[in-house]
């Protein structure tokens, strides 16, 4: 293994976090919950390995450029504000360019690939769940206008997807909670010693939403699980 490979498996693990940690650093706001699409872009970076070190030095950079802006019309509310820095970085560290000025990304997403994402979600809600449906035929007919702040719209489909949620959650008898509950136990017994009580909380939720959706046979509407 080469020593590069060496410093990649020992960051491997701790990517995620070493991430998230250095970001909500640099905002200054400890308590600042990271987005699903936050999370994407960062195995975005872990797939191809661009090195931890590139990460904080982007994140960084950013940050600083930001508070060097003589008006700050809202706070960073998002990692992608520091794709483009990231990406300048990594470069910078593998010796493919020399630091200049940044150019102005591409949009992550091609628009008819989110148009077609939403449709198709839409598309595969149950009978019940008519008023998802229609608000998200509603996105989808103005993806050009929501396209230019994903963040916004991330927030639009976790509402939809926290109301889908509920309505699938009145729809689940007894005996349903309970296995549900019981394979979650399971699961989680051999990690509850080794993880602080909200992450704890935080994967309980997660994998029971997910769970319900699966038995319901919904979707998940976040942007994260767009492929």
């Amino acid at each position: 293994m080469s020593e590069r490979e060496e410093i990649w498996a020992g960051n491997y693990f701790n990517y995620f976090t070493e991430v998230e940690e250095h970001f909500q650093r640099a905002r200054g706001t400890a308590l600042f919950l990271m987005s699903p699409l936050d999370w994407a872009l960062i195995e975005s970076w872990k797939n191809s390995q661009v090195p931890l070190e590139a990460v904080m030095r982007g994140i960084d950079a950013a940050f600083e450029k930001w508070r060097s802006r003589k008006v700050k019309t809202r706070m960073v509310n998002s990692l992608a504000f520091c794709a483009q820095a990231v990406l300048t970085e990594a470069q910078i560290m593998a010796g493919t360019v020399r630091p200049r000025a940044r150019k102005e990304t591409p949009p992550p997403f091609p628009l008819d690939d989110l148009r077609a994402y939403l449709e198709r979600n839409a598309a595969a809600l149950p009978a019940g769940y008519e008023e998802t449906a229609a608000a998200l035929h509603r996105l989808a007919a103005e993806v050009e206008q929501h396209s230019s702040d994903l963040e916004a719209l991330e927030q639009r489909l976790t509402v939809l997807e926290e109301k889908m949620i509920a309505a699938a959650r009145t729809r689940q008898n007894e005996e349903e909670m309970f296995q549900s509950r019981a394979e979650l136990d399971r699961q989680l017994r051999p990690y509850r010693g080794k993880m602080t009580a909200d992450q704890l909380a935080m994967l309980e939720k997660q994998y029971l939403e997910r769970h319900l959706l699966e038995r319901a046979k919904l979707p998940r509407l976040s942007l994260f699980y767009m492929r």
